[in-house]
């Protein structure tokens, strides 16, 4: 027979590797914070791998020479600011393509807001870069808060 406690909040996870114990408790190991070049059980560097149809009758996977990287949560977080960033400005872009296109200037509310918006990304980045913990890195707001 297996139970859950109700007495323990299970980690999440976002942040964590979760098993959970016979007992119905939960171990949560930190998921690693720094990306990692990936290596083969005897230590041999691993690389990214495409499908190359000239090889062989039916073809086969073949090493690139770019490294297999298995990303951190430091880089899985940045992604997710940029993509905020990035989801955040789309509305106001228009006013920068018509800038370039027609020479109109983009009114000083928008372009306010646009750098506020930038502004968020960069010191967001720079915290989460200077993160050491996991328990750090939950602390760091991920929406666009201008």
């Amino acid at each position: 027979m297996s139970f859950t406690r109700q007495d323990e909040i299970r980690p999440d996870d976002q942040y964590y590797w979760v098993t959970q114990n016979e007992d119905g408790s939960y171990t949560g190991v930190p998921k690693a914070l720094e990306d990692k070049e990936e290596s083969d059980e005897d230590g041999n560097p691993m690389y990214v791998q495409i499908f190359d149809r000239t090889v062989g009758e039916y073809g086969a996977m073949v090493n690139t020479t770019e490294r297999l990287i298995t990303k951190g949560l430091k880089s899985q977080w940045i992604a997710k600011v940029n993509h905020n960033t990035n989801m955040t400005l789309i509305p106001t872009d228009w006013y920068v393509i018509r800038k370039v296109e027609r020479s109109i200037d983009i009114p000083a509310d928008v372009a306010t807001y646009r750098a506020k918006v930038i502004a968020w990304c960069t010191a967001t980045k720079t915290s989460i870069t200077a993160v050491t913990t996991v328990e750090q890195l939950k602390e760091i707001n991920l929406g666009v808060s201008i």
